[in-house]
């Protein structure tokens, strides 16, 4: 599911924004859920700790004397890097500044009456379908069943795969999380093709995440993490290096 975060410091507007987005969503059935409406940047910050991959609705001029939707979307980047952020102004002139603060943004909503919120719900299919877009590329993002959700991490964010205790499960490791699925390293490795090498039974590692090898300590080094490295692991990686099998 993907989390849709809204910030705007006028009631009228956030009502205005969350009636139209929420109604969009059901309309469509698109697997989206407003999960807070936030007055201030700190709430929404609060609100989305430990969050990935999520779309922001961002008032440009917070009434805030530490944030404006600038400063926020900054944070919310370094955060997030993969959401998306959409701006919501009365000033289309300061749509320049997303590229000052190079913050990549989907799209600069002008706040227009009782408009603002078709052209957000807009927005939002137009967010849903790019979303989708990426989806369908198996080479640029992976899909994983978690608890009651579907959560679709980019293969580039992975590290590793690991063996989890429990039996038939795995562990995805990104850099700053760690997710455990049903799911097996055998299936994952036919699956996932080159990109990720068998370097233990245990480990399925991304061949461009692998900083370094200790072949005496029977480690590899992948993304700041330790990872056990077998025999097989390491003509495995001698074959990658070119050095035959």
């Amino acid at each position: 599911m993907i989390a849709v975060y809204l910030c705007d410091d006028e009631e009228a507007v956030r009502h205005q924004l969350r009636t139209a987005l929420e109604w969009k969503i059901f309309m469509e059935n698109y697997d989206m859920r407003v999960v807070c409406v936030a007055s201030t940047a700190r709430e929404l910050l609060d609100a989305a700790k430990n969050s990935r991959r999520n779309v922001y609705f961002l008032d440009v001029n917070l009434k805030d004397r530490e944030w404006d939707g600038f400063t926020l979307g900054r944070e919310l980047r370094r955060r997030d890097p993969h959401g998306t952020l959409v701006y919501i102004t009365s000033y289309s002139d300061l749509a320049w500044k997303t590229f000052r603060y190079h913050l990549e943004a989907f799209d600069y909503i002008v706040k227009q009456g009782d408009q603002t919120g078709p052209a957000a719900a807009r927005c939002l299919e137009a967010v849903h379908a790019r979303l989708l877009d990426e989806r369908s590329d198996p080479a640029e993002m992976f899909s994983l069943r978690v608890a009651d959700e579907t959560l679709h991490v980019p293969l580039a964010d992975i590290l590793f795969f690991e063996t989890a205790p429990k039996a038939h499960h795995v562990y995805l490791h990104t850099a700053g999380s760690r997710l455990e699925f049903a799911g097996s390293l055998n299936e994952l490795e036919k699956a996932l093709g080159g990109r990720f090498v068998r370097i233990h039974r245990a480990y399925l590692a991304a061949w461009d995440k692998i900083e370094a090898v200790d072949r005496k300590g029977n480690l590899a080094r992948v993304g700041g993490r330790d990872c056990l490295l077998s025999r097989r692991g390491k003509a495995e990686l001698k074959k990658k290096l070119g050095g035959g099998p």
